[in-house]
């Protein structure tokens, strides 16, 4: 079985070295790089599967770096970050970050945070028994296995957990979903307070598929949201 390879982008030396010590004694593959422009380099010429990224980085900072990568790639991406502020954790999950660590930091947590990344990531690449349902309503087409929205003939750029969020409740037209729900749902676990982190992608879900009078994404005062297609 191939081991799964992991970059690690730091310009500490120290603590990237101590991540690829407790990664590998794990069984994965690292490549250490000390800037941003240098995991550019390193997703686009090798087969990465998941990236830890600090945010403070020389040549290109981790938001950037997170957003080129979004541009092609859908691999898990942790931040670890001297950033401890609840804004700063709801920024690097709306760009495209799916978790997020603050330094100090356990190298025991970090492993199992990559960990429980690379076995969603690997449930959501096995091939299913029956192909997921295009989602149709009015001008909006969410493709599941393609990974792409149309908006009356538009493509819709969404990050990873944004597409999620949408297709989590396109899929059930009906039906109102509670923050904490999706939370648990979209990132894959328990919720610890995760509803401002909703909040932020609802909004930019919205302001991306251009709602006005006729929100696609309706807010449930007290309850949650639902689909409005």
């Amino acid at each position: 079985m191939k081991r799964a390879t992991i970059l690690i982008a730091d310009d500490e030396s120290e603590i990237a070295d101590l991540i690829a010590i407790h990664l590998e004694k794990e069984g994965y593959r690292t490549v250490i790089v000390a800037d941003g422009a240098a995991a550019i380099r390193t997703v686009q010429t090798q087969e990465i599967d998941l990236a830890i990224l600090d945010i403070m980085m020389p040549k290109l900072d981790g938001h950037e770096v997170t957003r080129q990568i979004r541009e092609k790639h859908v691999m898990p991406i942790i931040f670890l970050s001297a950033k401890t502020s609840d804004l700063d954790k709801i920024t690097g999950l709306v760009i495209g970050a799916d978790d997020y660590m603050t330094k100090p930091f356990n190298p025991m947590e970090l492993v199992a945070r990559v960990n429980a990344q690379l076995r969603r990531s690997l449930s959501l690449s096995q091939p299913a028994h029956t192909s997921a349902s295009v989602v149709e309503a009015g001008g909006l087409v969410v493709d599941p296995d393609n990974r792409s929205v149309l908006l009356y003939g538009h493509d819709v750029e969404l990050t990873p957990k944004e597409f999620d969020i949408l297709y989590l409740l396109a899929s059930h037209p009906n039906k109102v979903f509670s923050a904490e729900n999706i939370f648990q749902q979209v990132w894959g676990e328990s919720y610890y307070g995760g509803g401002n982190t909703v909040m932020v992608h609802i909004r930019t879900l919205r302001k991306k598929l251009g709602e006005t009078h006729h929100p696609i994404i309706k807010t449930v005062w007290g309850v949650g949201y639902k689909f409005n297609g």
